[in-house]
């Protein structure tokens, strides 16, 4: 359930970005993104990610992006490489559960740009850190629904951390319609209506969507750790107006 947050770089040390949580940007500057394919290619990936991509598209998510135990962190440290930051949060109750294995992968070359923050959900950004040109927040919106998290607040929070024109890419498991947030303990879901309320309570403005994670066939009644057919998941770019 980590969450990301980056840095990018220009002619001076620019904006920050944040991101994963289980809540990664290229440079604003450069001339040409990242080649996604060949960053989610890397010889040194593990195993273990290599068979949570067949589901999770990482080079479709990368290139929308613009850009738990740290899978989508890495994925993010990789493209903003060399010279960008990625801020990776986490509470401390997480932590517990995850600690062996974020700082297993920690240890990893391509990791080296990551700054791991311990904080709450709903104050999960140091302040010392504003400007983001990013925030991804990926599958874990809905553990936020179960948890002792003032979603209101992180979300103003978010929001106010952004640059004006900056994004959060938002990513989550599609519940049915009318399920709301009450689903996201027992079937790791939210419907994506109740999301976008949500989000868009505290200033955001949607600017795209995509629908590569989408399978219709999906009842969106189930859990989603073990599908009887694939899950349907919503992804959504919203922007911090200018």
């Amino acid at each position: 359930m980590t969450n990301s947050f980056h840095r990018t770089v220009g002619a001076v040390l620019a904006s920050l970005s944040i991101f994963a949580w289980g809540m990664a940007a290229a440079s604003a500057q450069d001339a040409k993104a990242p080649d996604y394919q060949a960053i989610v290619a890397a010889p040194d990936r593990s195993d273990a990610d290599r068979q949570t991509d067949v589901r999770r598209e990482p080079a479709k998510m990368l290139a929308f992006t613009g850009a738990s135990a740290g899978y989508s962190t890495e994925l993010l440290a990789r493209a903003v490489a060399p010279d960008g930051v990625v801020y990776a949060q986490d509470s401390a109750a997480v932590m517990e559960r995850v600690k062996d294995k974020f700082d297993i992968r920690a240890r990893k070359p391509a990791m080296k740009n990551v700054v791991h923050v311990v904080r709450n959900y709903d104050d999960p950004i140091p302040p010392d850190i504003g400007g983001l040109d990013l925030i991804t927040f990926f599958f874990a919106y809905h553990d936020m629904t179960y948890m002792p998290v003032d979603r209101a607040e992180m979300n103003r929070k978010m929001f106010a951390a952004l640059k004006p024109g900056g994004f959060l890419v938002i990513a989550d498991h599609s519940a049915r319609p009318g399920d709301g947030a009450t689903v996201g303990k027992t079937v790791h879901r939210i419907e994506e209506k109740t999301l976008r309320q949500e989000i868009e309570a505290a200033g955001f403005k949607q600017v795209a969507e995509a629908d590569f994670l989408r399978h219709p066939e999906d009842p969106r009644d189930a859990p989603v750790f073990h599908p009887q057919v694939p899950v349907d998941e919503f992804v959504l770019k919203y922007q911090k107006p200018m």
